[in-house]
């Protein structure tokens, strides 16, 4: 098997595309489509987000220090597409799309309805790396549609149809291979002894 060498470039994929949602005192809300999103700590539970600084949200984002981060499903990955392709100096994007903007307790900026899932961040700092500036957020809550809950009040992520992103592509999530940590869970036999699987030394 053999290997090319490439240039240094960014070829960590798949990752999710999420719409960000932000807004300024007085002005319509805007949508930016950020495929460069992620989670940087658990305690204080805090995400970043990735923007080129000519973005119409960017300035928003960082004078208001809030946004809202939707996750989108395969009903939603069309407006998500066009958010990201068209600018808010030209188009209300909630209007244009036909989605709901929704206020939550958390903050006043609004969230994506029609999303399964609301992350309300503020801004605890930005870096300024080169082509990109990370804007890095607190999580002060989250808001989920309930329609997506079990018969044991648990959240059903995995029925969500979420979506990911990968080198310019969009693609629905694949079956499920497994759960944290099932490379080591002990197996049971019928009597309920370990049947000694999962145990592995090295």
């Amino acid at each position: 098997m053999g290997k090319q060498s490439w240039k240094a470039g960014n070829m960590l994929y798949p990752v999710p595309a999420v719409m960000v949602s932000c807004k300024r005192p007085g002005e319509k809300a805007n949508i930016i489509t950020v495929a460069w999103a992620g989670t940087v700590c658990s305690d204080p539970a805090m995400v970043s987000i990735s923007v080129r600084p000519e973005r119409y949200s960017h300035n928003i984002i960082e004078e208001t220090g809030e946004f809202v981060i939707n996750l989108v499903t395969e009903e939603l990955t069309k407006p998500c597409d066009w958010c990201g392709v068209k600018s808010g100096r030209d188009y209300d994007k909630f209007r244009q799309t036909g989605l709901t903007e929704f206020i939550s307790e958390f903050m006043d900026t609004p969230a994506i309805a029609e999303s399964p899932v609301n992350i309300y961040c503020r801004v605890v700092r930005v870096e300024k790396l080169g082509s990109h500036d990370l804007f890095i957020g607190e999580v002060m809550g989250a808001t989920v549609d309930d329609s997506h809950m079990d018969e044991k009040g648990r959240f059903a992520l995995e029925n969500c149809g979420l979506i990911a992103y990968s080198h310019g592509e969009y693609f629905a999530l694949g079956k499920k291979l497994g759960k944290f940590g099932y490379s080591v869970e002990k197996k049971l036999d019928r009597s309920g002894a370990e049947t000694g699987k999962g145990r592995r030394h090295g």
